[in-house]
Formats: C-alpha cells, structure tokens, sequence
C-alpha cells in the first residue's frame, strides 16, 4: 500500500533546499514539507541543547501536520538532535546528515582531506567519532567557515563579499594539499560554482545530498511507506518567509508560497 502522507525537512534556514532538491530528484512522488528556521540560523554558533530544543519544536509541528519521516537537512542539527528525537519518536523513520568522512578517505589521493563546516558540526562528538571510525590513515584539515551561511541566506551566492570569505577558507586547504574537499553544510553546495572556480581542478567536491535522499527512499520502502500520489512541497519559515521566497526560484528552482512557522 502506498503512503502518500508528506516527508517533513527542516534546516536551520535555506541549506537544506539542496537537500530537498535531492529528495525531489529521487523520489518525484512524495509530498515534502520542508521549514526553514531562519529566525535562528545558522545552528553552528548555538549550543547543543539550544538546538536540541529547537529539534523538539520542529518536529512536533512537522509530524502535526502529518509527516510520515523526518529529515534532519543539517548537519548540525543531526550532530545534537538525532538521537534524542529517535528517543521521543521511536516508531518514527528518520534520517540525518553527517559530513562524507568516509567516501572523502576513500577518493584521496594525497592521503589529505579538506572539510569546510560550521563551528558546531566540527566540535561535535558526533564529527570526533567519523575521523576516528574513517579517517586513521588520512590527515583531515578542519575549516570552520562563520559568515558563510548568512551569505547563502541572502542568496549572495556570487557576492564580491561571499567570494572574499570563501576565498579565505579555501585558501589553507589548498596550500595543505589537500585533494579532497568534504562541504559538510547543506548550504555549500549551492557554492559550488565559486568552488570549481577556486580550487584546482584536480581537487573532489564531496556531500552527503544525494546518499541522504538514496537512504531515506531504503528506509521508506523497506517500511512500505513509499508515496505514489500527486506530490505537492510546502514550506514555512521561521525569520521573514518573504526572505525564503526571494531566493526559493535561486536556490529550490521553483517559485512557492512560505507561511510563517507558528514559534
């Protein structure tokens, strides 16, 4: 039997579009819920149990207004929320983000590995257990971007500012050597293009997008949950939804209405 009920996704504001768009690609038939909360972004700078809380709150209006699965479209979130929303929620699918370490230690070829991410994504334990499971016989060089995503929540994706700050934090990943670069935030990907433009063409651009829409579509069908209906995607956000529908034709390639989440 098919479930047509939505799948709910949430970020701390725009990033988790790119996962959205994933979602999308791979499963054309779901409805998507996705809340952008922008009123607190970007999760990096917050405490564990800032986001924790925050987690709490989303998910319960994600799951009244129906949702069937959860996607936590952040890696920071996912790193201080997941497992105690697979506490309250224990019957519930879920699935978070976790920057690649794994496929990024495979692909090098210099044996050093770049990551770009938010200052919370870094100092989790959840980060600390990835290098110690995958990373052993590779050396890992930490970039902490701050200011990056307030730039891709302005849509300023090619901005004279967004490359100068960019352009600062690539900067010591090539010089290190690296020849493989993890984006583990869901809004880097949608600078990708001052990326390719940046590093040398022999480095690899890793992120989890794609693998998290493959494993939501294995969770689904192994619990016959997989939608066959007319899908629709809704959004809200928390900050000012005319801000996310500015840049929702930029960055999710479609216009769309965004109601204001109830905080």
């Amino acid at each position: 039997m098919a479930d047509n009920a939505p799948i709910g996704v949430f970020d701390s504001g725009v990033g988790g579009l790119s996962v959205l768009r994933e979602i999308r690609s791979r499963l054309p038939q779901e409805s998507l819920l996705y809340l952008a909360d922008s009123g607190y972004v970007p999760y990096g700078e917050k405490s564990p149990e800032f986001i924790r809380q925050r987690c709490r709150s989303i998910a319960s209006f994600l799951l009244g207004q129906g949702a069937k699965a959860l996607v936590l479209a952040c890696n920071t979130a996912t790193a201080a929320g997941i497992a105690e929303l697979r506490e309250l929620y224990p019957q519930l699918p879920l699935v978070g983000m976790e920057p690649a370490v794994k496929p990024a230690a495979q692909a090098t070829r210099s044996g050093v590995v770049g990551v770009l991410a938010t200052t919370g994504t870094l100092k989790s334990a959840k980060f600390a257990a990835l290098l110690d499971r995958f990373a052993c016989d590779v050396r890992v060089i930490t970039q902490p971007c701050p200011g990056l995503v307030e730039c891709i929540e302005a849509g300023e994706l090619d901005a004279p500012a967004t490359r100068a700050l960019l352009e600062s934090y690539v900067h010591p990943l090539i010089e290190q050597g690296c020849d493989t670069v993890i984006l583990g935030c869901t809004h880097y990907p949608f600078i990708k293009p001052l990326l390719i433009e940046m590093l040398p063409a022999t480095v690899t651009l890793v992120d989890t997008g794609a693998a998290v829409a493959r494993h939501l579509e294995t969770v689904l069908a192994a619990r016959d949950q997989l939608g066959n209906g007319e899908a629709a995607t809704r959004f809200w956000s928390s900050g000012d939804p005319g801000r996310l529908a500015a840049v929702l034709p930029v960055l999710w390639g479609e216009c769309g209405m965004v109601a204001d989440y109830p905080d």
